[in-house]
This record gives structure tokens, sequence and C-alpha cells, in this order.
């Protein structure tokens, strides 16, 4: 039987998942200082509840949604809270921090039990709202916003992204190993929120024995089923997925429920899963830490609000070689300037790459020969837009839907000319966003 993938574009970058796949997951100890964001996710960051000087326990609330489209936040830790202040997260820009000094006795605050067959979907939802589970696909959108569609659209389809067509990150593979039985309670509380008789686990064919192990696990399980499709980037990208697994285009300007479609990754379906079953906050991240780079590659489970020396130095630290230390993957992940940067709940990897790792290599002038846009996925015009970025025109930028891209990187990779496309096109889609806000 042939296997499913999307029809154009796409590249195929070295993998590097031998480096981490075999290795399960770990506990990190608790560092010696927390500092947690209140911006954890793609909306307003949280409102503060927590004061100076008072002591949280692991679980305790400590900042509450601010409005729809934001999420609680939770102590990672049981400690006392020593500050409040403003530090810089993994993009540069200033965020808004609790900082928590450990105490030695750690004591569980978590919320109580449900038990999802009993359980109403309001009750689900607002369970998992008060968790604080947010997307672990990378945009980290708050997950019962996503499972509350408008009354006027009908899904019909639910897809759990276990592509993890990243090099090197192996944190959802890992997560389907471990935690399987996990994963398949958590697609069994979701498909009950959206009131569904099945769901798809898109899976590339890289990962054989975790394909193996879902199917054994889902063999009774008609209303699970598990779609191979062939390893290709960026498969997982939302939209992207869509069409692979259900042939259905998202048209530009529009999401995944307009085309009856809800999808979720692994890790955010085990989070579901601990906020119903064991009433446990979204207060760790899982994450890979792996590269040439780093002396022990290790899959983690680590407390928001760790900073990332602390996760590298627990994993023995960095070889001289180390060239450049990344959070997320090495297509759309961020280079950082520090590594102070504290581990949000969407954190999925910290890569430590030396030069060999590293494209090589001067910026020259575009070649034209038209390689970024054979393998953009979504059909654009990178080196236009990339182009029309650079020039202010925002406005041609627009026109020719900048706001579309996905930041996936492939025609940054595919650049013999070696021009920086996705940050110029990244410029370009905030200066359009902020245009398009200031119309309204």
């Amino acid at each position: 039987m042939a296997k499913k993938t999307f029809a154009s574009g796409g590249v195929h970058p070295a993998e590097f998942k031998e480096l981490t796949e075999h290795l399960a997951l770990e506990v990190m100890p608790i560092p010696d200082r927390i500092t947690v964001p209140l911006s954890q996710c793609l909306g307003k960051p949280a409102k503060i509840l927590a004061r100076k000087g008072t002591n949280v326990k692991t679980g305790t609330l400590i900042a509450e949604a601010d409005g729809y489209i934001s999420t609680p936040v939770h102590s990672p830790v049981t400690g006392s809270i020593t500050g409040i202040g403003r530090e810089h997260s993994g993009d540069g820009s200033l965020q808004d921090v609790v900082l928590i000094d450990p105490s030695a006795q750690q004591e569980k605050d978590f919320l109580q039990p449900i038990d999802p067959f009993k359980a109403s979907i309001e009750e689900l939802l607002e369970r998992i709202k008060l968790a604080g589970v947010v997307g672990q696909g990378g945009a980290a959108f708050p997950t019962y916003v996503k499972l509350s569609p408008p009354k006027e659209k009908t899904i019909d389809s639910l897809i759990i992204n276990a592509c993890e067509c990243e090099p090197y990150l192996t944190r959802d593979y890992r997560l389907m190993m471990d935690r399987t039985s996990c994963l398949i309670s958590g697609i069994r509380i979701i498909m009950k929120i959206l009131r569904l008789r099945k769901c798809c686990i898109g899976i590339e064919d890289n990962k054989p024995e975790a394909i193996r192990k879902l199917r054994e696990k889902t063999k009774d399980d008609a209303d699970i089923e598990i779609t191979t499709l062939r390893t290709k980037y960026p498969q997982g990208g939302e939209k992207i997925l869509i069409k692979a697994v259900l042939n259905r285009e998202v048209p530009r300007g529009k999401l995944p429920m307009d085309v009856g479609a809800v999808v979720l990754n692994t890790g955010t379906a085990i989070a579901v899963h601990d906020a119903v079953i064991k009433g446990e906050p979204a207060i760790t991240a899982v994450l890979t830490v792996s590269g040439r780079g780093i002396r022990i590659p290790r899959n983690l489970i680590v407390p928001v609000g760790t900073p990332v020396k602390d996760v590298i130095d627990f994993c023995g630290g960095i070889h001289k070689t180390a060239a450049r230390i990344i959070v997320g993957g090495p297509m759309m992940g961020t280079s950082q300037h520090s590594i102070k940067v504290p581990i949000v709940k969407a954190t999925s990897g910290i890569l430590v790459l030396t030069k060999e790792e590293i494209a090589g290599g001067k910026e020259t002038a575009c070649l034209k020969c038209g390689r970024c846009v054979d393998v953009c996925a979504l059909n654009l015009l990178p080196t236009r837009l990339a182009r029309l970025s650079r020039l202010g025109r925002f406005e041609d930028a627009e026109i020719l839907h900048i706001t579309a891209c996905m930041e996936c990187g492939t025609c940054a990779y595919e650049c013999p000319a070696r021009i920086p496309l996705v940050q110029w096109m990244r410029l370009g889609k905030k200066a359009v966003l902020r245009m398009q806000r200031n119309r309204h």
C-alpha cells in the first residue's frame, strides 16, 4: 500500500535521530533556581497572582489566564517566590517572570483527578483550561480553545501529529514508546470532547518501532487508525499533514476547523491525559538534548522555568567544537544569545551543534534558480517575498500571501546563495500583521 505524503515541495535533511532515539525519557533533577515566564502560549501573558515571599507547592496556581487566548501558569516546584521581574526569552524579547527558589522537600498541589467516562464535555474542557495545557507542536496555542470550535464548524476528523519531522528531535518518539497507554487515553478524552468516533495518528515511516507499538496497542480498537507517512520535511506542519492524511486543502487565511479537522501533537494528547486522569497541570517540558556539541545526549522531562544552562550542565556540558546552541529543532528553532533563558511548556529540544553541523558559506546574490519555490510546501514565492520584505514593500508582500508562510525553513535550507529567507519573511510577516491590525 502506497504511503501517504503531501504533494508538492518538501526536503529530506539528514535526520541525526540515531543520537537519541534509543534513550528513554529521564526526569531531570530540580535546579537551584526556577524562572517561570508568564507568557507561555500564543496569546496574552498570564496575570500574576502570587507575591514575593510567599511559599508555593508543585502545581500551585501562580498566574491566571488573562482573556480567552491565554493560559494559566502553575509553579513547577515547591519553594519560595523570591522575586517577580523581567528576563529575556528564547526569541530575545523581554518577558515577565516569577523567580522561585526550590525547597528540599517537594509537595504536590495538583487538581482533583477526573473520571473521563463520568465527566461531561464541559467539565473536561474546563479541566484542560485550568491545567494550562498548550500545544506541544511549536505554536503553543491554548488546547482548550482548539477543542472548542464554533458551533457552525463541523469537525469530523481528529489527527494526532506524530510525524516529528524536525532533524535531531526524538521527544515525541520517546513519548510514543514510553507513554503509549497515556497517549491512547488522551486521544480517547479528546475524541469524547469533540464527539468523534474516529481518530488518525499520522506517523512517518522512519519510526518503525513506534508504528509497531501503536498498532499493537490499538489492534482491538477500530476507532484509532495508524497512518504511515513517507518521511519528508515539513510533513508535521498542520495544514501539510491534513493534506497528506485527509487530502483536504486548507485555504489560505483559513484554519483546519474550516475543513473539519483538528490536529494535536502527541505531547498535547498526553498532557490532556495527565491533566484529567492525574490532575497534573502543565508544569514540565519533554525535550531532546542533542547535537555533536553536547557531551551526553538525552531525552528529558524538565521543570518549566529551568534555565537552558542547567539542562546543558546536566548533560555533561559542551564540547570545545560546539559552535551554536538552538532551542527547538534545527529547521524552525531559535539560535540563543544566552543560555540563561528558561524552558517553557512547548520547548521541544536543545541542540548544541558543531561547525560541521551548521551550513557554511557567505550570502551571495540570488541565483534565480527557483529551488526555494520548488521546495515550498505552501506554493509561495520565498525569494520574492524576502526581497519585498528587505525593500520594505509590505503591501506587495501581503498580496503575495506572506502571512501564509509557516517559517518551516525549507527555502533557506535549499538556497545555494545562503540568503536568510526565513528571517526576512518573518520580519515581513510581523510588518504585515501590524498593518492589518492598524486597519481595524
